[in-house]
């Protein structure tokens, strides 16, 4: 089982011919309304990827909570440990350019009520826990001692790059990081910057797998002591959203259900490539069939 610990939002995405500059207005010609937050999809894209998944986070007393928890529920993820808060539901205003890469604002609104303490009694051997830093270190750095302490296991995407004890990372099995957190890590622990290096210094230090994302080039790590990459299985590009969110689901899913940390990688790409297909994150992620079939094509090179 996979419990899933983060925000749960609703993203308004228009499409726009390129991005603002402060003070300027870009207009889009058209907005529409997609499920979304780093919980919600990572939540989705494992059960997508075949797990049984367990969402704890927090929404409002307003109809955007609908929308937010739709996909969830149709996908069958247990959504009884998601609070409802007298803050409205957390929103993403999202704007695509004609490359499909993204500019978000967000409000964390209901997110910022979610608490650690909710995850008590879903934590024991043989669970995997997923979270990220987009609920606030401060309650991620609790919830990640408490799996650790139970015996679950932990795949932390440490996103947004916020300063974290580094005893959280320690406890973490796997630490997932883009190349942009990579580099601000690297400042914040006194790393190197470039993924690669960032990646080796990384696991060297906490004596876990460390594994970045680095856009159209793929990934990069370290995993059991040796490096790795691999770019991921060529896909038309269209919207960005999600892809990480994609990838760490998938990955976490393969994990739980006992595979190779090589498979979960693979299919982690697999899943990660097909969610930049379609325009918006959640609408974008694929089944089992579809990542698995998509994987058998990716190739990871060890050092």
């Amino acid at each position: 089982m996979i419990v899933a610990f983060g925000t749960i939002n609703v993203d308004m995405v228009t499409v726009v011919s390129r991005f603002p500059v402060p003070g300027e207005t870009v207009k889009g010609r058209d907005y529409q309304l997609f499920p979304g937050g780093k919980g919600a999809n990572q939540a989705l894209a494992a059960a997508r990827a075949g797990a049984s998944v367990v969402l704890v986070g927090a929404v409002g007393r307003d109809g955007l909570a609908d929308v937010a928890l739709a996909n969830l529920k149709a996908a069958g993820v247990d959504v009884s440990r998601v609070g409802v808060s007298a803050s409205p539901t957390g929103v993403y205003m999202i704007a695509i350019g004609p490359g499909g890469e993204n500019l978000m604002i967000g409000a964390n609104a209901a997110n910022d009520s979610a608490r650690a303490t909710w995850l008590e009694g879903l934590f024991r051997p043989g669970v995997t826990f997923v979270t990220q830093n987009s609920l606030g270190t401060a309650e991620v750095e609790v919830a990640i001692r408490m799996a650790r302490e139970a015996g679950a296991r932990v795949v932390y995407n440490a996103a947004p790059a916020e300063p974290v004890a580094e005893a959280t990372f320690a406890a973490a099995d796997v630490i997932v990081v883009n190349e942009h957190e990579a580099r601000r890590y690297g400042e914040i622990l006194d790393l190197p910057a470039d993924p690669a290096g960032f990646a080796r210094a990384a696991a060297a230090r906490f004596g876990r797998d460390v594994v970045v994302t680095v856009g159209s080039q793929g990934i990069v790590g370290c995993v059991a002591g040796r490096f790795v990459s691999a770019p991921p299985p060529p896909v038309a590009a269209v919207d960005t959203t999600g892809a990480g969110d994609a990838f760490c689901g998938a990955l976490a899913a393969a994990l739980d259900r006992g595979a190779t940390m090589e498979t979960a990688l693979r299919e982690g790409l697999a899943a990660g490539a097909l969610a930049c297909r379609e325009t918006g994150a959640q609408t974008s992620f694929r089944d089992l069939a579809e990542i698995r079939a998509l994987a058998a094509g990716v190739s990871l090179a060890w050092a």
